[in-house]
């Protein structure tokens, strides 16, 4: 397990469709259960789908909603939702809007000082975000530590390393690896989680298909 950091953590992952959104609701529950105060941010969310009355709904956010307790309004969550399943800069484009990086950092502030922060990126941690910066100067301008998340399958090795030294190379630290089992069927014989120990000093957690999250955090007590 790991310590619990004083600030939160920032989800990242090695690629789209890791299942960052999955993983990140499992650490919202794990904390909401031991009693930590929390705020969860998706500041950027496309791919959304508008409903009878033109308001577009969120997955990933709705999701991070659920997992925290509906603590929160899905605005403050994600205040920048946008049609085009494309990478959010793109998808703003469409829309003849511009999102800027300091757009997502302003909403990645905190309601209470006090809480700790889980913010979801979207794509991988080097993907475009904004017009001016991807996910990786998002995680450095927030400083939290970075949980990545790999979708378990051949070729994961390679993907966490790839990704855990791009962490390293922006002066961020690495929290915590996920395996994230995505799909039910898996080459017989691999072990990606056991593997990727044997190259990386890091805290890897293999996440089965459709099971909760083992447990991660060190809490506290008193």
């Amino acid at each position: 397990m790991i310590a619990l950091d004083d600030n939160g953590y920032f989800i990242t992952g090695s690629d789209t469709d890791a299942g960052k959104t999955y993983v990140g609701c499992e650490v919202v529950r794990q904390l909401n259960v031991a009693g930590i105060a929390l705020e969860t941010r998706k500041p950027a969310e496309s791919g959304c789908q508008p409903d009878a009355s033109g308001i577009l709904l969120t997955h990933d956010a709705a999701a991070l909603q659920a997992a925290s307790g509906e603590r929160e309004p899905i605005e403050r969550i994600a205040p920048y939702r946008f049609r085009a399943a494309l990478a959010p800069h793109r998808a703003a484009r469409l829309e003849n809007r511009e999102l800027r990086l300091q757009q997502l950092i302003d909403a990645c502030q905190r309601d209470d000082p006090n809480h700790r922060l889980i913010v979801e990126g979207a794509g991988g941690f080097l993907s475009p975000l904004a017009e001016d910066g991807l996910n990786a100067d998002l995680a450095a301008a927030l400083q939290l530590p970075s949980i990545v998340v790999v979708r378990d399958r051949i070729g994961a090795v390679n993907q966490a390393l790839m990704t855990v030294e791009a962490v390293n190379n922006r002066g961020l630290v690495v929290a915590a690896v996920v395996m994230n089992r995505v799909d039910a069927e898996i080459e017989p014989g691999m072990d990606n989680a056991a593997d990727l120990r044997a190259w990386c000093d890091l805290p890897v957690f293999a996440c089965a298909h459709a099971q909760p999250l083992p447990p991660m955090f060190e809490i506290p007590r008193g």
